[in-house]
């Protein structure tokens, strides 16, 4: 049987502000509708965070998760994952008071404290439709995007070891994966280890081909054949490192949380659009995608019988 590409769908994040796109979802009805009908596109995985309905601004409270999760899990048996990366004026303890309420089949992992460059989103923009928008881009300049080895170890116990809930380890340069070995090392992660290669985000790694490969390269040497990987490519980058994933062995990412475009000039109208590209991209490679089920083999997932929501 030929192997499934696992197609995940990252929906609204907390990068993007909502005066760049009117499609971008901001309301838990929005974030409901759009998650449902990636599903029904063919994405497995849906990853989530949620916004404040009035402004857009990211939210971590489990009260506006809650608005969402069960309707997108009684209208599509699409994988859960719920960002534990959150927004940028976010604690750690906010980060995942979402995740640990909801015990969720999946939750992303950060590994790696480091830059996060929002800044170059203020250029050629003033048509702002909320006061918050541009202080929040330019905040991101002295910015430190904080994950640290007992941050990450507190994630790992109070989602992983008291609630089942495995992890998205995403991994923005190559220290990030030798921290990840480190824990490994330690019997804090055990297989399958499912990686996100994130590339094009300002202070990690570079979005260009030789930079994913060499992110594959250390990935084999460090973990063999233990892990999946997937890739993120930020912005314009998104569907070119997408496909070079696909044609590497590896799982895809899209979604407007990492890139608000269909192709260049065109704003993609929704999320499903990106899953509908990129699943004809798989296609052309005669690449079938995973169903959900097939998704919870490969990363040896619980089941969403054993999500509280």
């Amino acid at each position: 049987m030929s192997r499934k590409v696992i197609i995940t769908c990252a929906i609204t994040g907390s990068v993007h502000t909502p005066s760049m796109s009117p499609h971008l979802p901001i309301t838990p009805d929005q974030i409901a509708d759009q998650a449902i009908a990636a599903a029904n596109a063919g994405a497995a995985i849906l990853h989530l965070h949620a916004r404040d309905p009035e402004t857009g601004f990211p939210s971590p409270e489990p009260a506006v998760f809650n608005q969402f999760l069960p309707r997108i899990k009684s209208a599509t048996d699409a994988v859960i994952n719920i960002s534990t990366g959150g927004g940028m004026t976010m604690t750690v303890k906010d980060r995942i008071r979402a995740a640990k309420q909801a015990a969720p089949e999946m939750a992303s992992l950060n590994m790696g404290t480091m830059n996060f460059g929002l800044f170059p989103a203020l250029a050629g923009r003033s048509d702002w439709k909320h006061d918050w928008e541009p202080k929040f881009l330019e905040d991101s300049r002295d910015f430190v995007f904080k994950n640290t080895f007992s941050d990450i170890e507190t994630i790992l116990a109070d989602l992983g070891d008291a609630n089942g809930t495995r992890f998205e380890f995403e991994c923005y340069d190559v220290g990030h994966l030798y921290t990840l070995a480190h824990f490994v090392d330690r019997g804090l992660i055990k297989g399958p280890i499912f990686i996100q290669f994130v590339l094009g985000v300002l202070g990690g790694i570079g979005a260009d081909p030789d930079n994913l490969a060499h992110l594959k390269r250390t990935a084999d040497k460090l973990f063999g054949d233990q892990y999946q990987f997937s890739v993120l490519g930020a912005g314009r980058h998104q569907m070119p490192l997408a496909t070079m994933s696909a044609t590497m062995g590896g799982h895809v990412r899209v979604g407007l949380e990492d890139n608000l475009y269909l192709r260049k000039g065109e704003l993609a109208p929704d999320n499903a659009s990106q899953v509908r590209k990129i699943r004809n991209v798989l296609d052309g490679l005669s690449l079938e995608i995973a169903t959900p089920d097939e998704a919870r083999a490969m990363l040896g997932l619980k089941g969403a019988n054993q999500v509280a929501f």
